[in-house]
């Protein structure tokens, strides 16, 4: 085949993931059978893994932890993470939009995608076949393993993330016109209790959250 009839490559889009962090003290409350040190280890180690596999995507370029707990932040940050405070917002999706328009006003050529801190099992893998999906010009969702909530959230070049988390966030991501992918089992199971915890074990965690509870056990 001649050189000019080549097909051209489709150019991929780079992608910033941001984490958002909770106090960890603060986080994981409904993770019965487990004390206040072993939740907060948990969250740590919840966290560690999301930002473990967004690092190792080949579609993301930047990860940021949104974070005002300092262990998080530099545990977060060894690993590959830039930490950012919250900026004192008093809510998620306030936290999300200040987060996002600083990577825009530094980054703005680049896909901005949110992924919660409470997706121990997912991988790089996972993630780059959703952001590998997400059209260009739109917004795109994961909802939860309920179908209720929103796992990840991402926006291509150029469109506002407007994050709606919260109760009934896929439908608020819905009419808010995002469009609504299927996503692998590991990136669609976030866990808020400990029967989530089980259930993502037989999917497979990653290593972080696999070494805290052995250690638990």
């Amino acid at each position: 085949m001649p050189p000019n009839d080549v097909p051209p490559q489709v150019e991929r889009v780079s992608w910033a993931v941001v984490v958002p962090v909770k106090r960890l003290g603060l986080a994981k409350s409904r993770l019965s059978g487990f004390d206040a040190a072993a939740r907060s280890r948990l969250a740590l180690a919840f966290a560690a893994d999301v930002v473990t596999a967004a690092v190792g995507c080949l579609l993301v370029q930047r990860v940021l932890v949104v974070t005002d707990d300092e262990l998080a932040a530099r545990t977060l940050a060894a690993l590959g993470a830039t930490p950012t405070p919250d900026g004192g917002t008093g809510g998620l999706n306030a936290a999300l939009a200040l987060s996002t328009e600083r990577v825009r006003a530094r980054h703005p050529d680049v896909g901005v995608a949110v992924l919660p801190a409470d997706l121990p099992g997912v991988r790089p893998e996972d993630l780059a076949a959703a952001l590998d999906a997400v059209p260009l010009g739109r917004r795109a969702f994961i909802c939860d393993a309920e179908g209720r909530g929103t796992t990840l959230l991402a926006a291509s070049p150029g469109c506002a993330v407007a994050a709606a988390y919260g109760p009934d966030s896929r439908l608020r991501h819905l009419q808010s016109g995002a469009l609504e992918l299927a996503g692998a089992p590991r990136l669609r199971r976030d866990v808020d209790s400990s029967e989530h915890l089980v259930e993502l074990t037989r999917l497979g965690v990653g290593r972080h959250t696999s070494a805290v509870l052995r250690a638990l056990a």
